[in-house]
């Protein structure tokens, strides 16, 4: 009897350690989900902001259960530039885009060889899908209102840089073309046309029905059948959908990648209706409720498939909250920026200073707080990392990997004082470097079209501040520490000159029509 009983408990444990063999994770080939949200202020997560006039318990939950990057900024502090950068872990003032941001139809801005997050995966093995907006430009055939053939597919969209399947729109509501694609195909023609409609909130608008007929000036391309309020819902139905479908051939060892840029809460505040009244911060409120929803939407499709465990979620934002945050802060006590210093365009803190949230329960410990300044350039370097990919020198050139940050005991491997960039709408640079941050402009910093202006006699040409002691940016010690002007200023010339941040081998970028680097002098590189 008690050699059965041995032989029993060896065979029951022997089961045991085959099952938990079989179900253990393999963490080098996690799902990866990226969640990116436009125009989001640091702020507007209840999270990281405990005095929020609106709750976002979907958003906290990846932040409770993974980690909180307190100092993680967005490459730019406006849109295209900022998805170029998470797409290819490179600045996008080394393009030919110097400032302001793409419209939604022409070349797209992502050069054709260049590796993205989606071509690295998929030769990986991943299966790759993008969901959501685009703006980073594509081709359609013809010109608006002259020689469109929405009939012919469209060139230079997710699936020319890496996607095997999109569902999304062109770029922002305020640039068009508004109407549905499905990888390189028009859903239903944008054969009408729509402009901004003015809303009741100062400073909002809507694209909403009617629609002309006839094009005018002003006016964008619109499909019939296209509605504002259904957009974050139509987008969460495709990624949901997308994840049932992939399930089981991730369960089987064939992992996915779901990017997934949202249009909120970028104006216009196109509120579903389901939401529309629920918080107590107006209709700006409403629509980060919303927005929290449809990221729950996909939080549970993981859960309900058996993904959560290894899944690697991503959640951060393009920039800072629009200028509208103003309102929400006089108006009802929010504020979207926290403490921080400006909004959306702006080269301050509250520009582009964003939530930067990971979640992989698999290997990453709930709780976990990282307070060093990174960038989602680091996207790139970081899942190259955890799936083994050597990254060669002409790729990912701005893009440090934050594995090590996320690993316990890991921190030792991670470079502290590595830099990181910042941009503005108008192409001025910012360069932080731990504590210290310099602003690098001269004159009208803040206007919509740079202009340099000698500072005069006694006014310092640039801003200096100490973040760990200012981080609302409100002392400007520039002519108290002159040393460290000179070295900030000498380690982004390099930054820009060698063509990366990172070691390697200098890169060629795209060097002309450039004022806002005044302080360097031009030459063809």
């Amino acid at each position: 009897m008690i050699r059965i009983n041995q032989i029993l408990f060896f065979a029951f444990t022997l089961w045991i350690g085959v099952s938990c063999n079989q179900q253990a994770p393999d963490t080098s080939r996690p799902n990866i989900v990226i969640i990116y949200t436009d125009d989001q202020g640091y702020g507007d997560v209840s999270a990281l902001n405990p005095n929020a006039k609106f709750q976002t318990p979907n958003i906290d939950k990846i932040a409770n259960e993974g980690v909180i990057f307190t100092d993680g900024h967005s490459s730019d502090a406006v849109c295209t530039p900022s998805r170029y950068s998470l797409l290819t872990g490179r600045y996008s003032w080394r393009t030919s885009l110097k400032e302001n941001v793409l419209r939604a139809d022409g070349p797209c801005l992502i050069e054709e060889d260049r590796m993205t997050l989606a071509s690295m995966l998929s030769d990986q093995g991943y299966h790759t899908a993008m969901v959501g907006k685009w703006h980073l430009q594509m081709e359609f055939e013809g010109t608006v209102n002259e020689s469109r053939d929405w009939s012919k597919p469209f060139r230079e969209g997710p699936i020319d840089r890496g996607f095997d399947y999109f569902f999304g729109i062109p770029a922002s509501m305020n640039y068009g073309i508004l109407t549905y694609l499905e990888n390189d195909r028009v859903l239903d023609p944008p054969v009408l046309f729509t402009k901004k409609k003015m809303d009741v909130t100062p400073r909002t608008y809507r694209m909403t029905p009617p629609y002309k007929e006839e094009w005018s000036r002003g006016y964008l391309e619109v499909a019939p059948t296209f509605n504002d309020e259904e957009v974050l819902e139509k987008f969460a139905t495709r990624a949901v959908q997308y994840i049932n479908d992939r399930a089981a051939a991730a369960k089987a060892g064939d992992p996915f990648f779901l990017y997934m840029p949202l249009t909120s809460p970028h104006l216009p505040h196109c509120t579903h209706p389901d939401f529309q009244g629920i918080s107590a911060c107006g209709n700006y409120g409403d629509f980060m409720v919303e927005t929290d929803y449809r990221v729950g939407q996909v939080l549970e499709a993981l859960r309900a498939n058996g993904l959560e465990e290894n899944t690697l979620v991503v959640f951060s934002s393009d920039n800072g909250a629009e200028s509208n945050y103003v309102y929400q802060r006089d108006t009802y006590g929010h504020y979207s920026s926290l403490h921080f210093k400006g909004g959306k365009r702006d080269i301050y803190e509250g520009g582009h200073r964003v939530p930067f949230l990971m979640r992989w329960p698999a290997a990453i410990p709930a709780g976990t707080t990282v307070d060093l300044p990174v960038c989602q350039t680091d996207y790139m370097a970081t899942i190259a990392e955890i799936v083994g990919v050597q990254l060669p020198d002409h790729a990912a050139e701005d893009s440090h990997s934050l594995l090590p940050l996320i690993q316990p005991e890991g921190k030792s491997a991670y470079d502290s004082s590595r830099v990181v960039v910042n941009h503005s709408f108008t192409g001025h640079f910012a360069i932080r470097k731990g504590k210290w941050k310099l602003n690098m402009f001269r004159g009208s910093g803040g206007s919509l079209k740079p202009k340099f202006i000698e500072p005069e006699e006694g006014e310092a040409p640039y801003e200096l501040y100490n973040l760990a002691e200012d981080p609302g940016e409100t002392t400007n010690l520039y002519f108290e520490h002159p040393a460290i002007v000179a070295q900030l200023e000498k380690e982004i010339t390099e930054v820009i000159q060698s063509g990366r941040s990172t070691p390697g081998a200098p890169q060629p970028y795209v060097n002309e029509n450039w004022p806002q680097i005044n302080w360097i002098a031009q030459e063809s590189n």
